[in-house]
């Protein structure tokens, strides 16, 4: 048995003689990670040339870390069954094994919806419908689609093979076996040998770049295009094609691809810079840097004609197991025609169809000069002519494309502009260089793409090399000023416009990457405010260290005290920065009598600043808002600690255990927080939490947190840890413990929910003792009392008009098809056989028992409860 760790988070298991290859951990580009190590490479049998790689996948059972996807599973399993040949018909290495995701039941069956939808999209022609598309066009998509799809839009589980990992061991292949230890952490088995796996990664810790990127110092130009990744999904030394807009000062991204706070980072662009991005289709390639762009103390503007917004929704929210409605609380959804130019504050934009699996547009942009107009045309994942005349037919019921529409098509790839930029990567979904040999476009450029270019291809594009740029309308003003000025109004807008101005005439200072700007235990001999890039703040104390965006202030608190700073700050990029002598910036602070508040809103900002929660991307009036409306909360050693409604606690000093059925599941100390389901939901944790000494708290309101998207993100991340430690099977007493932390305080719905944990108990114990009838008879016993409960719970939600009650039915009718489908298991044979270790019906009571009283009952009851419109 051979162990390697790859990355952070990526981990091989090698076991020859089982024939079985394992990669454990699959954040984005880990497959690039493993060509790097040489465990992915090509080789060649009987005259075929293909490559090796994992034939397995261990998830990690949260899908989300430190703020980044943890479960990537589409291109792996892509590279399986394509690169290495293991779905090619007549292939060497096709000998009929399926790839293999071993994982938690709920992320592995995550995982299956999420890459169903990475290789159709949207499946139907209903769905195309609902996403605002023609009847008549949405046929021809669904022709189009299925001409891609092989005349058929297959089930993932045609595709890959499960193995679900429930308590105590469980077969995954050919003698090998795993054992789930701890959260994110298993044991495999072979033989005499084992190996335990841990897939956490450390706090603050972050998914490896598998390539190098150099510094890079932008000029912000009026119209101009940044060329941030050539490559494809396969090309280990080049991010995946996209690119970034200037216009007007103002950043734009072109999709949203792998490790995009590392581009951003590397090009001095911090994440508060960015006004929008345009998405070209939802395959992970361009998709999985969502993640990145969620982490703003603002929604983001999203860019996408419906259809792609759509296919995105469906899929971000298969992959995060949350309701589509929810990709509106991280973004602003501005949705653009198609073939028409939108127009967005005088940045111009067409997107055009292109024939692709899921659904893509293609983008031609625009504005106007002195000279006339200027465009850029961004094609990703466009078709090759060849291709497009395979597919052209006239056959409404055979699929394909109408040979108007793909005429339309090569005119759309052919319109001429002034800097046009082309997938290249060939087969049977990517374009090919040769369609565009008379293109009319002043410059040409080739991507996506991981070979080398021909010589043909050499004489019709250009190459861009990562961090190049090509100015279409250069600016005539330095943008940085205004943004100095925006910061500062934000920062003091009560102080008049001339008082600021004397800040403002102060040079902009090239500040070069990795330099400290400010040292630990030295005097303050200025205050620094970075307007462009991101500055890195460092705590020897702790031994910690955070991102800062731009608009901050440095030294701030050092030069107000005359005291020596408290952090090291260091340029984590390059930076564009204003700066004033101490003195004078304590002259302006005192002149227009700020200093007690400069000091107080200072301090309070740096207790939120030091925390995980906070202190990453919160812009200076966000903080400032925080520092407001927070307040100071006491509470001395051994009290419980009641979180109320819409509030978050974050802990200032002192510790908290946060207890459950008697048992310590977490510790909250300083800077750690709690109530994040008060927040999400609505609704309070399970347990208690017992101050172990005195606390200081800082109560801040929820409604506020719900509108800022990194920390919407990080509570929900820190959500789905807290139950996952919550739901973990207790080593004795009955399977599902009923606790006073379940209670709603409505009479009929808790007895009706004490009802279900206890027939629940009654057909997990039968399972667990193989008693095939007693668990089938309780299994019907408790379908029928569900269907009871959830018809009586609606009946009182209409009683009352209760607004969220078809969402809440929506939900009853999903948790019922699910009972119903663990019933026909059980049914089926003998339960341990057929239900791993148990684990399908503890994650369907978990999930739509449990977590439907935390999550939607509790909305309910707290609706009862702030209306007063119920005699309780």
């Amino acid at each position: 048995m051979r162990v390697l760790k790859v990355a952070a988070g990526i981990h091989w298991i090698d076991i020859p003689e089982a024939d079985l290859r394992i990669l454990c951990g699959c954040p984005a580009d880990c497959v690039k990670h493993l060509m790097k190590r040489g465990l992915v490479i090509r080789t060649e049998v009987a005259g075929t040339v293909f490559e090796t790689g994992p034939n397995a996948i261990l998830l990690s059972d949260i899908s989300l870390q430190n703020g980044e996807f943890s479960n990537l599973s589409e291109f792996p399993v892509l590279q399986m069954l394509y690169r290495q040949g293991t779905i090619l018909p007549g292939h060497p290495n096709n000998k009929g094994v399926k790839p293999l995701l071993i994982g938690l039941k709920e992320q592995v069956a995550a995982q299956l919806d999420y890459i169903h939808r990475g290789n159709y999209g949207l499946v139907s022609q209903e769905e195309l419908e609902a996403a605002g598309v023609a009847p008549v066009q949405a046929a021809e998509w669904m022709r189009i689609k299925l001409r891609f799809a092989f005349g058929k839009i297959g089930a993932s589980e045609d595709l890959v093979d499960s193995c679900i990992v429930g308590e105590g061991l469980q077969t995954v292949r050919n003698g090998v076996s795993i054992r789930r230890l701890d959260l994110n952490v298993y044991e495999f088995y072979w033989g005499d040998e084992s190996v335990v796996v841990d897939l956490n990664l450390d706090p603050g810790e972050n998914y490896e770049l598998p390539y190098p990127l150099n510094y890079h110092n932008l000029r912000r130009e009026y119209f101009a295009v940044v060329h941030s990744g050539e490559g494809d999904g396969w090309d280990y030394n080049r991010p995946t094609m996209s690119s970034v807009l200037m216009f007007q000062g103002k950043i734009y991204l072109v999709d949203a691809g792998p490790n995009l706070h590392h581009v951003l980072k590397s090009l001095g662009i911090g994440i508060s810079e960015i006004e929008g991005v345009f998405h070209t289709h939802s395959h992970d390639d361009h998709f999985c840097g969502l993640t990145t762009l969620i982490r703003a103390d603002r929604r983001i503007r999203y860019f996408a004609t419906p259809p792609v917004r759509a296919a995105v929704t469906k899929k971000l929210a298969a992959l995060m197991s949350i309701d589509e409605r929810d990709f509106e609380h991280y973004f602003e959804i501005c949705d653009l025609h198609l073939d028409c130019w939108n127009d967005i504050e005088g940045l111009q934009v067409r997107p055009a169809f292109s024939p692709h699996p899921v659904e893509t547009t293609i983008f031609t942009f625009r504005a106007q000069s002195e000279c006339g107009e200027r465009s850029y045309a961004h094609f990703a994942d466009i078709v090759s002519f060849n291709v497009l005349r395979q597919m052209t037919n006239k056959d409404p019921k055979t699929p394909g494309i109408l040979p108007e529409t793909a005429e339309k098509v090569r005119h759309d790839y052919l319109e001429a502009a002034d800097i046009k930029k082309i997938d290249v990567g060939g087969g049977l979904i990517h374009g090919s260089a040769e369609d565009f040999r008379t293109d009319a476009s002043k410059k040409i450029i080739l991507a996506h793409t991981a070979l080398e270019l021909n010589t043909v291809q050499r004489r019709i594009g250009s190459g861009s090399p990562f961090g190049t740029f090509d100015v279409l309308i250069p600016s005539a003003r330095d943008y940085s000023l205004r943004k100095a000025h925006n910061y500062l109004t934000a920062y003091f807008p009560d102080v008049p416009q001339h008082e600021l101005e004397m800040l403002l005439n102060r040079p902009i200072e090239d500040i070069n990457a990795e330099t400290i700007v400010l040292r630990q235990g030295e005097h303050c001999q200025s205050v620094v405010m970075p307007l462009t890039g991101l500055i890195e703040a460092i705590n020897a104390d702790d031994d910690t260290r955070y991102l800062l965006p731009a608009g901050i202030l440095i030294g701030e608190n050092a030069s107000l005290y005359d005291q020596p700073a408290t952090k090291t700050y260091r340029a984590a990029s390059f930076v564009k920065a204003i700066s004033w002598p101490a003195e004078l910036y304590r002259s302006f602070i005192a002149h227009n009598d700020l200093m007690d508040m400069a000091r107080a809103t200072s301090a309070m900002r740096s207790i939120f600043a030091r925390s995980w929660l906070f202190g990453e991307n919160m812009s200076i009036p966000m903080l400032n808002q925080l520092a407001r409306e927070s307040q100071r909360i006491m509470v001395s050693a051994g009290e419980v600690i009641e979180v109320p409604a819409e509030t978050l606690y974050l802990v200032n000093s002192g510790s908290i255990d946060w207890r459950v059925h008697e048992r310590v599941l977490d510790i909250f100390e300083e800077s750690d927080f709690l109530g994040e389901a008060m927040v999400l939901f609505g609704s309070s944790t399970a347990g208690q939490a017992v101050a172990q000494t005195d606390v200081e708290l800082f109560a801040i309101p929820g409604a506020m947190l719900r509108d800022i998207p990194i920390v919407r993100w990080k509570l929900f991340e820190t959500y789905q840890r807290h139950m996952r430690l919550l739901l973990a099977p207790a080593s004795e007493g009955p399977a599902f413990p009923w606790s006073a932390d379940y209670l709603l305080g409505i009479r009929d719905m808790d007895q009706h929910h004490r009802k279900l944990f206890e027939l629940g108990n009654r057909v997990m114990a039968a399972i667990e003792v193989d008693d095939q009838s007693t668990a089938a008879s309780a299994m019907i016993e408790l379908i029928d009392f569900a269907n009871f409960h959830f018809a009586e719970e609606i009946k009182l939600f209409c009683e009352i008009a209760y607004p969220a009650t078809k969402e809440h039915v929506d939900r009853h009718n999903e948790h019922m098809s699910q009972l119903s489908a663990v019933r026909r298991k059980i049914e089926a044979g003998k339960p341990s056989k057929v239900i791993a270790s148990c684990s399908d019906f503890r994650n369907f009571f978990n999930k739509s028992i449990i977590e439907h009283i935390f999550q939607e009952d509790r909305k309910f009851s707290t609706y009862v409860y702030d209306k007063d419109k119920f005699a309780l």
